[in-house]
């Protein structure tokens, strides 16, 4: 029975070379002693205290002088382990590269991927008072259910500034979409908000002419990017006070200039112009509390330490605000207000059971996994390879422990020698990340810098190296440095059973990484496209739609008489929104059976003649509007789920009220989804606005007459308003749009599952490498005898392949929990179904395979006298 083996370390550790042969010897006797006469536990219990009253006595803390050169820190010694490290790595050169190259690969995926978390996690942060900043969302009840809103009553802001002492600013945010602004001869379409006069007192868009204060005070005034600035005028300096035509119809005045948004701003837009002349400006709904279009962003006042107001007790104040104006106290329905801080905005965007939760959050998340995932994977390469290697350092380890080296300084030189090898890794993977980062940079949308003049991201990249070189250094130097002398110059030392074990379950640990990339891959890419091609309830196929503005509104009647003519159009509609996003709503809507205590929020829109066809949706019941039923232009269609809601069995010629508007039911259509798949599909209810066109003119246009349709298109514009620049836009491409995100998460999951693969088979190399150069001999021996090279690759094969088909086994439940979690972001998904783990298996078995192939049929093919020649 042996003393215990962490108390032997700890006196190797603290104990004198000269002292430690004697006190150990006395220890061990003792322990023997007491091991007959008090049993195992007891005597394990005396060792370890007389083990550390040695090392509490000042006795043993003395070290004669001429043992402390052997340590490590010994400027002698330090340069005689770079020398053994750098020798190590020139003489064996497939293990030093393929390490080099996997632990390159796998930190250059990791910092690329840490920049990419730290600009997404940037974002907005510029803001000087972001801790101040919140945005407001409400939370309606109804029916027992609860859905959360992000768009709010019109009025909202300017009413948090009288009722709530703590708020110190607020405004509306209203996204008015490209509008079209003209300078003598110049006319272009500018990206153009709403929003209240406090604006720039709350974010920090630096302003390069004018002030916060008078910047948007002025109902005619304009504040203005540089890029518009110099567009129109040539500089910010000359555009301040000048005057710029806004949709042909209105003069206004630039009150201000400001620095073009930054990259990293979740608001984005060229001009911004004042609430409330956009509500003057034919949007009296805007003055209504049961109007819900606009954001609403607020500041909360901060005392004289600069501590902002508890945003705790703000939001209890806030959260029946509207109680008064909707009267809704008492009723089964209510609306309650919530806050989001302003910072959160970005990654946190989602609405999940009425609460802010999730959205890019969840990529970031997912990408910072895959980088520690790879990193890992990289790691484990050189655990593996360097514990296969240990028979070849054995008897270097034996000879210097019979000379005196403690295990302290072996295990520092191992631990020195990866780290070695992980500088170099790390220069390798940097010069990799800024070779790759423009290239990464388009394919994520991104403007990623590599911060080389940044204190922050070089201490970043020290820790990193520090934590990879300890990670993958430490276990094979505790291996090695535990070697046993005197069996090792005996030759009776062999990998034990132990250290085997662990090198299999470090190679399922990476392979089962590799395998949930591998699935993760397969299944976002299934759920893209899914997304891309589902039919949608209509043909986005060549569809055009473009700006009802300007001179078109009065001339509406001319253009779509003139457009139908042309031979590479079908059909001409209008909506008032656009085909593939609608997110509008109304809950002012009644029928007959109602509950009027019932709240149901319906998607409206305003629609032309000819929609149906022109959209190619389809009608399950009624017509579409039509210029022949005079009674149309108080009519409605209406949705299969708004028609499940009111539950009419025969729904057309039922009477619908709407505020002061009452129509009946002309039509049903089949669901369509005007919103992104992440939604469910909303009731929706049209109405028809033939004589007051808004929104958007639709054109189906023939299937390969595009580019000659769109000559034509904007020669009948161009004539009928020319005034304004004609600009349009493809509904197949706006839908796709609604999935960037997606589709990055998709490319950029595909190159890190290939980079996981990769990584994990330079190790299966190395190791099949080794394998091959201890078994030559008896590779020789076995043709010799007269195996076939099919059975010595077997042989060779087979040790890596179970490793493998246990990390599937693994693998497998892991990845479809991980995906089936990620899929629950969309209301309409793919189906995770077994074949893709199939797959996933197959193509890891398949490309292990290759790799020990490679290796196992070079040992094969040798010629057997040359292996046997050194017997």
């Amino acid at each position: 029975m042996k003393p215990p083996r962490f108390a032997d370390r700890i006196l190797q550790f603290f104990c004198a070379p000269h002292n430690l042969e004697e006190i150990q010897g006395d220890l061990y006797e003792e322990f023997q002693y007491q091991l007959l006469r008090v049993g195992e536990r007891r005597a394990k219990w005396r060792y370890w205290r007389d083990v550390l009253g040695f090392v509490l006595s000042s006795a043993l803390k003395k070290r004669p002088t001429e043992y402390s050169t052997t340590y490590l820190t010994n400027p002698i010694m330090l340069r005689n382990y770079f020398k053994i490290a750098f020798r190590n790595l020139v003489k064996n050169k497939t293990f030093s590269a393929v390490n080099m190259l996997g632990l390159a690969l796998g930190l250059a995926c990791s910092l690329m991927i840490m920049l990419w978390v730290q600009d997404e996690r940037s974002v907005d942060g510029f803001h000087a008072n972001k801790d101040q900043l919140y945005r407001i969302y409400m939370r309606e009840y109804f029916s027992g259910k609860v859905q959360g809103v992000i768009w709010t009553p019109g009025p909202l802001a300017e009413e948090l500034t009288k009722s709530i002492p703590e708020i110190q600013y607020a405004t509306p945010y209203e996204w008015v979409s490209d509008q079209t602004f003209s300078v003598g001869t110049k006319v272009h379409k500018q990206a153009t908000n709403s929003v209240g006069p406090d604006f720039f007192k709350m974010f920090s868009y630096k302003l390069l002419e004018g002030t916060a204060e008078a910047a948007l005070k002025d109902r005619n005034g304009l504040a203005i990017s540089r890029r518009m600035a110099e567009l129109f005028f040539g500089s910010p300096e000359a555009a301040i006070g000048k005057p710029i035509r806004f949709d042909n119809r209105t003069d206004l005045r630039v009150t201000a200039v400001f620095e073009n948004v930054p990259a990293n701003s979740t608001l984005k837009f060229d001009c911004l112009r004042n609430w409330d002349a956009y509500v003057a400006d034919g949007n009296d709904w805007a003055k209504g509390w049961g109007s819900t279009d606009p954001l609403t962003f607020f500041m909360l006042r901060a005392d004289r330490n600069g501590v902002p107001a508890d945003p705790a007790k703000v939001e209890a104040k806030i959260q029946h605000l509207l109680d008064k104006f909707n009267r809704d106290e008492g009723k089964p329905f209510r609306t309650e207000l919530a806050m989001q801080p302003f910072h959160d905005y970005y990654l946190n965007s989602n609405i999940k059971d009425a609460h802010m939760d999730g959205g890019r959050i969840e990529y970031v998340r997912l990408f910072s996994f895959v980088a520690v995932f790879i990193l890992l994977i990289a790691c484990i390469n050189f655990m593996n390879l360097a514990t296969a290697r240990s028979a070849k350092r054995a008897k270097e380890v034996g000879v210097r422990k019979v000379v005196g080296a403690m295990r302290a300084v072996l295990i520092g030189q191992f631990v020195g020698e990866a780290m070695l090898l992980t500088i170099c890794s790390v220069f390798l993977a940097v010069l990799f990340v800024g070779l790759l980062l423009p290239s990464f940079n388009t394919l994520t949308g991104k403007q990623i810098e590599l911060p080389i003049y940044g204190f922050s991201f070089w201490g970043v990249l020290v820790g990193l190296t520090f934590l990879t070189g300890l990670l993958a250094g430490s276990y094979p130097a505790f291996f090695l440095s535990s070697m046993q002398p005197i069996r090792v110059l005996k030759g009776s030392w062999k990998v034990d059973t132990q250290s085997t074990w662990f090198r299999q379950g470090l190679v399922v640990f990476q392979f089962s990484l590799s395998i949930i990339l591998i699935v993760g891959m397969i299944i976002i890419y299934r759920q893209v496209e899914y997304v891309q091609t589902k039919n949608l309830g209509y043909d986005r196929e060549n569809l055009v739609y473009f700006p009802v503005e300007g001179d078109l509104k009065k001339n509406y009647d001319v253009l779509k008489t003139e457009l139908s003519q042309l031979p590479t159009v079908r059909q001409v509609s209008h909506m008032t929104a656009s085909p593939a996003s609608n997110g509008s709503g109304t809950e002012g809507i009644s029928w007959a059976g109602s509950d009027p205590n019932d709240k149901v929020r319906f998607t409206p829109v305003g629609v032309g003649y000819d929609f149906v066809k022109t959209m190619n949706l389809k009608l399950v019941d009624g017509r579409d509007f039509s210029n022949a039923f005079p009674t149309d232009s108080t009519g409605f269609l209406i949705n299969e789920a708004a028609l499940k809601v009111m539950g009419f069995k025969h729904p057309i010629g039922q009477t619908i009220t709407w505020g002061d508007k009452k129509g009946t039911i002309v039509g049903v259509l089949k669901d369509f989804h005007f919103q992104s798949l992440h939604t469910t599909i909303r009731p929706l209810i049209a109405y028809l606005r033939e004589k007051r066109p808004d929104g958007n003119v639709l054109v189906r246009i023939k299937a390969g007459k595009t580019t000659e349709a769109l000559a034509q298109l904007e020669a009948v514009c161009k004539k009928l308003n020319p005034d304004f620049p004609f600009t349009y836009q493809f509904t197949d491409q706006e839908y796709a749009r609604q999935y960037q995100s997606e589709q990055v998460v998709s490319r950029l999951s595909n190159y890190f599952a290939f980079l996981a693969i990769f990584i994990s088979c330079l190790g299966l190399f190395g190791l099949a490498t080794f394998t091959a150069e201890q078994r030559t001999k008896e590779i020789g021996i076995r043709k010799v005898l007269g195996a076939s090279v099919v059975s010595i690759v077997g042989l060779l094969s087979q040790k890596f392949l179970k490793p493998v088909a246990i990390a599937i086994v693994i693998s497998s439940p892991v990845a479809w929990w991980a995906m089936n979690q990620w899929l629950q972001g969309f209301v309409y998904k793919t189906d995770i179904e077994w074949w893709i783990f199939a797959l996933a298996g197959a193509l890891a078995v398949l490309i292990a395979l290759l790799t020990v192939s490679f290796q196992s049929i070079k040992a094969a093919l040798m010629n057997p006298v040359k292996s046997l020649r050194s017997e």
